[in-house]
């Protein structure tokens, strides 16, 4: 491991924002951990660990040490007559993830398959998409805590899942260095096809159910609503879907008919801030190189040179449209570091 000076970030954030940090080291070992937290340029500087970088956006320059987290492998731990469960290194790609899973007659990720990121980053953002959430699947998390060098293991339970959250944003956001996450994969088909256009995809694909359908059914979903981030700088969905309470949601309903919710509990419903976000008028919306995706009005883009600034300025219009029309707050998934 060593580390590396005013290093440019731009190819390491998938927003392709072009800014540099002071400081720069890649991670591929719990040994390297263990050197990095003992060196005097961790101690001293402001730390970031980055993974596929797909989930945040810089607005400035990072003064500090930004922390490459490259650990790779996967190794299949435990087995019955139902599962199999993977250990899997936090900086594996996630979608690759998923495409070995399914080459491997496994189920259970197939319907978050394109998500953006390294695995690492699956536990604290609590990823989900088409009536899926990887708190279902997910066994253990490994972390070494930063502060004494120590060795980690949170269960299922000790994350605190919530919609798009976790212990790891919250109680230990920048306290512990995520390793590897294991994954109990089912080895009969979920064919979790409940969810938005997925059944009606695989028909339209003229193929039956299975795994490998709901997995290319998802992948043809994406790629036609959202934008390729090699292409045209994103990082997927910028904000949550907010959950309302029921009683709420059937008050608006009735000035807005369309509105589109999910139950989220006997009490709540979910709903689709794409859907708000377009209500409002912002889809395909462009300010200087700073915009609204044509065809999701949940993705923010950056169509060369815009800056972090000005699609967070971009961000807080729409937040402040939404809650004057809707009566409702809509809050980033995007991790903003400025």
């Amino acid at each position: 491991m060593e580390f590396q000076n005013n290093i440019s970030l731009k190819n390491q954030n998938t927003f392709g924002i072009d800014v540099s940090c002071r400081l720069f080291c890649i991670i591929q070992s719990q040994q390297d951990i263990s050197d990095l937290i003992h060196s005097d340029e961790f101690k001293n500087n402001k730390n970031l660990i980055l993974g596929g970088g797909s989930n945040v956006l810089f607005t400035k320059d990072f003064d500090g040490l930004v922390i490459k987290n490259k650990i790779i492998g996967k190794e299949i731990i435990s087995e019955n007559k139902d599962l199999k469960t993977v250990k899997v290194g936090a900086g594996e790609n996630w979608h690759n993830f998923v495409l070995w899973s399914i080459k491997n007659r496994l189920s259970g990720i197939e319907n978050m398959a394109l998500i953006p990121g390294n695995v690492g980053a699956a536990p604290m953002q609590n990823i989900g998409a088409y009536g899926s959430e990887v708190k279902n699947v997910i066994e253990n998390v490994w972390a070494i805590n930063i502060e004494d060098g120590k060795k980690l293991i949170f269960s299922n339970t000790d994350c605190n899942f919530q919609y798009r959250d976790s212990i790891f944003k919250n109680e230990l956001k920048e306290k512990v260095i995520i390793t590897h996450v294991s994954f109990n994969l089912s080895k009969t088909p979920n064919n979790n096809t409940t969810y938005g256009d997925v059944k009606e995809e695989i028909q339209n694909l003229g193929l039956e159910i299975s795994t490998e359908s709901i997995c290319k059914a998802v992948i043809n979903i994406r790629e036609r609503k959202l934008p390729n981030p090699n292409e045209i700088g994103n990082s997927g969905s910028f904000f949550k879907n907010p959950i309302i309470s029921t009683i709420q949601f059937k008050e608006i309903q009735k000035q807005f008919i369309e509105i589109v919710g999910y139950k989220n509990s006997e009490t709540e419903t979910k709903v689709a801030a794409g859907w708000l976000i377009d209500k409002c008028g912002w889809k395909g919306y462009r300010k200087g190189d700073a915009g609204v995706h044509k065809n999701q009005a949940l993705v923010l883009v950056n169509y060369g040179n815009a800056n972090g600034e000005e699609i967070t300025s971009l961000a807080k219009e729409i937040q402040q449209s939404v809650k004057d029309k809707f009566g409702i707050e809509i809050h980033p998934e995007v991790n903003i570091i400025g």
